[in-house]
């Protein structure tokens, strides 16, 4: 998008939101840059130039602008529609694997050499891999400075900095203002108050328009775990497992963002959860191209007219997802529930909740791989793939990261016992991000595709879907939504 002059020339003049966190526009007299939809007077065309990411900016001399605040754009979508490699890095660099790990952990996780990453992206981005993931701890740091009251010298390391003057250094360089400026600024705004709960950060995630809530948190608050989820005071709440300890988050609908509070044992978890959090809610997707692309069949517009904007629910945890997958298979939702409950009991961490009725983590494959068989309320051959699911969740033989290759997986996956098209195909929908992931052979989804009159069977169907294609998974989305399921419908 980036080298298509001409137009982003048209998107900054229009001022169009759509394209926040594609590229970014910086203004060479100035020496700043800005999102797309900046309400500032738009410069001259010959006095700006193009960038694909905040990085990009930062590595070519500009500043972010203070009132547009350009790093807080959604992210592009485009990382989680491609599965190449470059866009497998950039998940990982949002995940935090380069502050945790470095370039030499980024480069194992990929197979590939540092040079071929350094290589790769600057051809893509503008940006290695460490100035992204300097972007990303500035961004970081701005949230902590404005949004809590902690101590500079916890800010910088909970962001990620491994020193203190790297942080003032790279802040003041970012954002033209110094840590204290910045607070300042924010404080003048909004006044820091106690927060109800000591630890508590609370943040606004931002995404683009329109954003259809109802199948989203709907189908996360159906489906809740007990002890690990629940549906309090109209948001979606759950604990975390996180890098550096556990965490509880927060989530609600609002108009124009999504309100997110979170509660760390440990702040510099912030990033990963952040990322976790997009990624459960689909944030960083572009529902005009989604929806104009489903649109193109007749039969399909009206649902999209209906309520455009469904979103794609993930997860937090791919391998806890894979697990309730095999738990849900041929039972109701409830019995699914049901069965995750029992899980949890036996074998998740407990945790402390200050502020709801949340009790426990749910138990990571390390935990689940000892377990009795004999212990589950499960149909043999079931626990059978329960078992060979988390055995090779454990051992690595199964890996269902941000990082992974989706096909890939879809092999191992089709490959274990018990395994079939549906739980593989919901697994990369949710699990693994793939927005093209289809159920053909879905009781909902073929009723649904039946009542519009659209072929019934899997094979008819799946011949059909060609023309929703990249998109599929969100056109199960919609197609779900026409049964009156608690799965389609807020709570009360």
């Amino acid at each position: 998008m980036h080298t298509d002059t001409e137009r982003c020339v048209r998107a900054v003049q229009s001022k169009e939101a759509r394209f926040d966190g594609v590229f970014f526009t910086a203004v060479r007299t100035t020496r700043i840059y800005c999102r797309p939809s900046c309400p500032a007077v738009p410069p001259k065309p010959e006095n700006m130039e193009f960038h694909p990411s905040a990085a990009s900016c930062q590595r070519a001399g500009y500043r972010a602008c203070k009132r547009c605040r350009p790093d807080t754009s959604p992210g592009s979508p485009q990382w989680n529609v491609r599965a190449d490699a470059v866009a497998r890095a950039v998940r990982l660099i949002q995940d935090g694997v380069v502050d945790r790990e470095g370039v030499p952990g980024l480069a194992r996780r990929l197979g590939w050499s540092t040079r071929q990453i350094e290589r790769q992206l600057l051809a893509e981005l503008g940006a290695g891999p460490l100035a992204l993931a300097r972007a990303q701890r500035a961004q970081t740091a701005r949230l902590l400075i404005e949004t809590t009251p902690m101590p500079f010298g916890e800010v910088a390391f909970a962001a990620g900095f491994s020193s203190i003057r790297t942080f003032n250094d790279t802040v003041r360089e970012v954002f033209a203002l110094t840590p204290g400026e910045l607070r300042a600024r924010a404080t003048r705004r909004a006044p820091l108050g106690a927060a109800a709960t000591p630890g508590v950060i609370s943040l606004r995630l931002p995404f683009r328009a329109p954003l259809e809530p109802s199948n989203l948190f709907g189908h996360l608050a159906a489906t809740a775990v007990p002890g690990v989820e629940e549906w309090r005071d109209g948001a979606y709440r759950r604990t975390l497992s996180l890098p550096y300890g556990h965490g509880i988050v927060s989530l609600a609908p609002r108009p124009d963002h999504i309100a997110c509070r979170l509660l760390l044992t440990d702040p510099r978890d912030l990033t990963h959860a952040i990322s976790r959090c997009r990624r459960l809610l689909d944030l960083d997707a572009d529902p005009v191209a989604v929806d104009d692309q489903l649109r193109t069949d007749p039969l399909f517009a009206p649902l999209v007219d209906k309520a455009p904007g469904r979103r794609v629910p993930g997860t937090v945890d791919p391998a806890e997802f894979a697990v309730r997958a095999v738990l849900g298979q041929q039972v109701s939702t409830a019995a699914a529930r049901t069965h995750a409950a029992r899980l949890v009991t036996a074998h998740g961490v407990p945790v402390e909740d200050p502020e709801g009725g949340l009790t426990h983590l749910f138990p990571g494959p390390e935990a689940l791989a000892a377990l009795d068989p004999e212990s589950l309320a499960l149909p043999r051959s079931r626990r059978t793939t329960l078992l060979t699911l988390v055995r090779a969740l454990a051992d690595g033989s199964l890996p269902l990261g941000p990082a992974d290759d989706r096909e890939e997986a879809r092999a191992r996956l089709l490959a274990l016992p018990g395994f079939g098209p549906w739980t593989t195909e919901i697994i990369a929908m949710r699990a693994l991000g793939d927005p093209d992931a289809f159920l053909p052979g879905d009781l909902g989804v073929r009723r649904a595709a039946e009542g519009l009159g659209l072929p019934g069977t899997p094979a008819a169907l799946t011949a059909r879907a060609a023309h929703w294609r990249p998109w599929r998974a969100y056109a199960v989305q919609y197609l779900w939504a026409t049964d009156d399921h608690p799965i389609n419908h807020l709570p009360a």
